[in-house]
């Protein structure tokens, strides 16, 4: 997976976690810019990229792995998802 494939993963993964979370769609998610899909695309992003470096550096996967699609998204994935929620308890 190239780079471009991990950010439209990430910005997918990210928008996706945004509006499925359910203390969004309760209307927990205050105005602010913590509650706004702009912060889940982002974190969604960055975590890929995160879980990829780190995967590559313990020499957990290599470049293209079927094991790499896996953790980076169930990674980044649990990242929207608590920045979801942080932002839904301010």
């Amino acid at each position: 997976m190239g780079w471009i494939g991990l950010i439209f993963l990430g910005a997918v993964i990210g928008a996706a976690g945004w509006w499925l979370h359910p203390l969004r769609r309760a209307g927990r998610v205050g105005g602010g810019a913590a509650g706004r899909i702009w912060t889940a695309i982002p974190a969604g992003i960055l975590a890929i990229v995160v879980a990829r470096m780190f995967g590559n550096i313990i020499d957990l996967y290599h470049d293209g792995e079927t094991l790499e699609w896996l953790v980076c998204s169930l990674f980044a994935l649990v990242v929207v998802t608590l920045t979801v929620a942080l932002a839904a308890r301010r």
